[in-house]
This record gives structure tokens, C-alpha cells and sequence, in this order.
């Protein structure tokens, strides 16, 4: 629960970083970022909370269960987590050809992205501008969910935010105050700006506590609204690009409307944890060959749709080709050909493993057939700075992230040279420190 309750207090950290941020930004695309990541904390927020009710009600009927005197045995086997990756997302756009082919009519922009939900886990793509040059809204994001269980279900969610609307609410009285000081003169004009421009209490204000903690309609600037949404389930998982219904929550009269095909096209794979781990290892005796005789002293180890067999373990570890490898899947079954003694309790350990490996196959179904693919995703690239922005901050920021070398006389820096790249070429320029 303490993890649970962490993760709470830093998305509600992160939610008043947003809006503070959203309050203060100036440019469009700071905007919409801004209120996409004070979108995100919010679902995170709520994710979280439910899951924290889930575990407390899991702990009180617990304690009842255990109270309880009539309470019959209990089959206490459950099986394996996943790896759940999708990829690839596609949405198409069905947009009129006077629009599309023609190029009439008004210019219609949308910022748009997906969150994405499995169980507690909440991701968001990165976000696409989109307009009627684009015949499919394309998202490069790998998100891979590591905790699924077999029943998940995976809610894919497209937002989606006129570009055009004021994305600068909050500073609207701001900028008409400014206009005023300037025009009525210094007392007059600051007596106004200090009537127009919103105080610490103000349901727009982001210095009271009690605002931050508002759900996103009451903060201002740009707003996201859910276009589309679907729900993907182990029934959805295969290792190929495949198209699923989309629910189209919006209608052409809204700002946020984009001319969606009714499809969303992704790839989804998923991983059990029966396929990628060693399940069990260890030694245990097998017969090679038709001969009576020919049972041998092997390494054994469990591990997908196979059990894998060495003369000894550090066969396994130097990744020697096994000496045997006996398939199995979900209709295999396991017969004990040897007596169980007492005093050795490893044969029982393995008939544990089968048991479990087998039901965790049939619990995974088609993910066990073979090994799917999942590529890690790549790391964010940070956001690219526009030079029209030009503020010192920035100029810092460039300088920071270019090349520099250095000419030391003794341990003293003499000279120095920035690199710079301008359409494919390198430039530099001498900064002198030691005249």
C-alpha cells in the first residue's frame, strides 16, 4: 500500500508542476504539452486510487476468509504474468475529397494522442498534429505493460484538441491589464491590472492548493477531449498487424473532431512470463534411447515449450547445445515412471513445475504457441526548440548542447571553439579567454 500511496503523491507533485506550467506558457505547442501531461497525471491519479481501494478490500477478505471457520480448501494456483507490448498504432481518416484531394475549405488542426490503460498502468504517446494532409494518424510509441495477467484488459483512448482555440486563456487578463496600464497611465493602469489579474485565490490561479487539486476543466488553456476509445483483451493478442473497432465518442460538430475511419490498426503481442524464465531447473534422470538401460543423470531445465536437457549445469551456463530436448504444450501430459521417496522430494518438485508450466499454457492460450517478439521502445527524444522562442534560457540550452574545444596552456584554458551545424556543415567560432 506505502508503494501505492507513493505513486500518488508524485503525480499530484507532477499535476501542480503542470498547471503551473500551463498557466505560464505563452507558446501553442507548450500549451497543448502541458495539458496533455496535466490529462495524464489525472487518469494516473485515479488509476492509482482504485487500485489502492482494490488492495484494501483484497486485505479485508482476507482477514474474513481466514476468520472464518467453515472456510473450505482453496486452490491457491494462479497463473503466470506477461509482457504485454502494443505498437504500430495506425488510425485511418476518411476525410471528404473536396478536403483531402481538392484542398478546399478551412484548414481544420488537431493535436491528438492516445492513453493507454492496463490495470494501474497508464502511458501516453507522444503527440500529432493532424490535418488533411495525413491520411492516417501514425504513432511510433513501443508501450510495454509488464504485470498483465491472462483476463487484462487494455483501453486504448485517442484525445484529441483543436489547435486552433485560445490556448492561452489564463493570460487573456493579463495581456487586456497590460493594455490598460499602458494607456491610462502607471496608477491608474496598475490599480486595474491588480483588479484584472487573478489573485492567489482565484479558481485560475495556480498559487492556492486548493485549485491545483480541480479536475483539468478548471484550469485554463487548451483542453483535450476523448474522440475514441476500444478494449483490447488476450483475445486480441497476435504476433501480426491487425485492425480493431474503434467507439467514435464525437460528432462533426465539435471543434476537437477529426473524420475518423472507425478503425485502429496495432500490433499486440504479449510475452508470459512461462515462455521467457526459467520455470524450473535441476538434476533429474531420463531415458535416452529404447533401452532399458538407458536411463542417464541430466541438467534439467523448464522453460517455454520445452524442457531442455545437459549433461551438467555448467553445460547450460556456457550455452551448450542441450544432449536432449523434450517439446511439450498445453495437451502434454507427465507420467511418473519412478517410485517417490521420502527423503527425496526434488521428483515432486518437478511434477509441481509440469503442472504449473501446462496450466499456465492453458491460461495463455495462442501466447504459447511460440515466442512473440516485442521490441523495447526507445528512449523519448527531448522536445526540439524552436528558435523563435529566443529567450536566454534557451540560448543556454543550445549553447550547452554544443560541441566545444578547449586549448589549455598549462592548466590555464586559452582558448576555446563552439561548433555549430548548418544545413550538413560545421561551422565554428573562436571564443578568446586569454588575450
Amino acid at each position: 500500500l506505502s508503494d501505492i500511496q507513493k505513486k500518488i503523491d508524485y503525480e499530484i507533485r507532477m499535476r501542480e508542476g503542470a498547471c503551473k506550467l500551463l498557466a505560464a506558457c505563452s507558446q501553442r505547442d507548450q500549451a497543448l504539452e502541458a495539458s496533455k501531461s496535466l490529462l495524464t497525471c489525472n487518469a494516473r491519479i485515479m488509476a492509482y486510487m482504485s487500485e489502492l481501494q482494490r488492495m484494501k478490500e483484497a486485505q479485508v477478505m482476507q482477514r474474513v476468509a481466514r476468520r472464518s471457520s467453515d472456510a473450505g480448501p482453496m486452490d491457491d494456483r494462479s497463473p503466470c504474468k506477461a509482457k504485454v507490448a502494443i505498437s504500430d498504432l495506425r488510425i485511418p481518416l476518411m476525410w471528404k475529397d473536396t478536403e483531402y484531394f481538392k484542398n478546399k475549405g478551412e484548414l481544420h488542426r488537431c493535436a491528438v494522442f492516445c492513453l493507454l490503460q492496463l490495470g494501474g498502468e497508464i502511458f501516453d504517446t507522444d503527440m500529432v498534429m493532424v490535418d488533411r494532409t495525413l491520411t492516417d494518424i501514425c504513432f511510433d510509441n513501443t508501450i510495454v505493460f509488464n504485470e498483465a495477467s491472462p483476463g487484462f484488459e487494455l483501453r486504448v483512448e485517442l484525445y484529441s484538441c483543436c489547435s486552433e482555440e485560445d490556448y492561452s486563456a489564463g493570460s487573456t487578463p493579463r495581456k487586456l491589464a497590460s493594455k490598460l496600464s499602458t494607456s491610462l497611465g502607471r496608477s491608474s493602469g496598475k490599480k486595474m491590472r491588480g483588479a484584472l489579474e487573478p489573485g492567489a485565490c482565484s479558481p485560475t490561479s495556480n498559487g492556492g492548493g486548493a485549485a491545483i487539486l480541480l479536475p483539468v476543466p478548471s484550469v485554463p488553456g487548451p483542453k483535450y477531449h476523448l474522440l475514441a476509445h476500444t478494449t483490447l483483451n488476450l483475445s486480441h493478442v497476435q504476433d501480426s498487424f491487425r485492425t480493431h473497432d474503434f467507439t467514435i465518442t464525437g460528432n462533426e460538430e465539435c471543434s476537437y473532431w477529426l473524420p475518423l475511419y472507425g478503425g485502429v490498426c496495432c500490433r499486440l503481442a504479449a510475452q508470459p512470463h512461462c515462455m521467457t524464465q526459467q520455470m524450473m531447473s535441476g538434476c533429474l534422470r531420463v531415458k535416452l534411447g529404447g533401452e532399458p538401460q538407458g536411463w542417464t543423470n541430466v541438467y534439467g531445465v523448464l522453460k517455454g515449450t520445452n524442457l531442455f536437457c545437459y549433461h551438467q549445469k555448467e553445460d547450460m551456463e556456457a550455452n551448450v547445445e542441450p544432449v536432449l530436448t523434450i517439446g511439450i504444450n498445453k495437451v502434454s501430459s507427465v507420467i511418473l515412471s519412478m517410485p517417490i521417496y521420502a527423503h527425496d522430494i526434488r521428483v515432486i518438485h518437478w511434477m509441481e513445475a509440469f503442472w504449473q508450466q501446462f496450466y499456465d499454457m492453458s491460461q495463455w492460450r495462442q501466447c504459447c504457441d511460440d515466442l512473440m517478439k516485442i521490441e523495447l521502445p526507445s528512449p523519448r527524444k527531448p522536445a526540439i526548440v524552436t528558435p523563435k522562442q529566443g529567450s536566454l534560457y534557451h540560448e543556454m540550452g543550445e549553447c550547452i548542447q554544443t560541441p566545444f574545444l578547449h586549448i589549455y596552456r598549462g592548466r590555464k584554458r586559452v582558448l576555446s571553439f563552439r561548433f555549430s551545424q548548418n544545413k550538413g556543415q560545421w561551422h565554428h567560432r573562436a571564443i578568446h579567454l586569454d588575450r
